[in-house]
């Protein structure tokens, strides 16, 4: 072969050997994900709900998880707040009065591997274990006030921040997720 011939010979061997070996696998770095919870539970229960799925899943994913409470939804982390119009005579929270449905409850045992004895009746409970898992769970100050919410009415796993805060875990976050 000429010289030429043999250097494009060569060349050709070290692409078909690198297409078809393997990338060495590349360190997965856990994200820093947030959750944006905006809906209530009174306008679509569905987009609440989803979310201590999601954080569950991040969380098992090996990703550090916050959820911010904001907009509509701070009326569901409030005790008295209900699925109507005004303040309801109760002393829980409408994610306290929330139930997670068995087959969500059996579906989530299977997901996470967990028993089912594990798995929260209820997303009050839900979010109770998600805080003791490591989520961070926080809720728009502001739109408390807007609402009419006393902060020392919400939810203990749900701590208020001003919008300086909020404005931080929005810069902060690799990933924003939307409810």
């Amino acid at each position: 072969m000429k010289r030429g011939c043999l250097g494009i010979f060569l060349s050709a061997i070290l692409l078909v050997l690198t297409a078809t070996t393997p990338a060495p696998a590349e360190p997965t770095t856990p994200l820093r994900i947030l959750i944006h919870a905006k809906t209530s539970l009174a306008e679509d229960d569905a987009q609440l709900c989803a979310v201590p799925n999601v954080a569950w899943a991040a969380l098992k994913a090996g990703h550090k998880v916050t959820i911010l409470v904001d907009a509509s939804a701070v009326t569901s982390v409030t005790r008295g707040y209900g699925f109507f119009q005004g303040l309801m005579r109760s002393e829980t929270a409408a994610l306290d009065r929330a139930a997670l449905p068995e087959r969500e409850r059996q579906s989530l045992a299977e997901q996470m591997g967990v028993p089912i004895e594990k798995v929260p009746h209820n997303y009050g409970e839900y979010f109770d274990l998600l805080k003791k898992m490591g989520v961070e769970i926080y809720g728009n100050r502001t739109m408390m006030l807007l609402y009419k919410i006393d902060p020392g009415r919400v939810a203990s796993v749900v701590t208020p921040i001003p919008l300086g805060r909020m404005v931080e875990l929005f810069a902060s976050a690799d990933r924003v997720i939307v409810y």
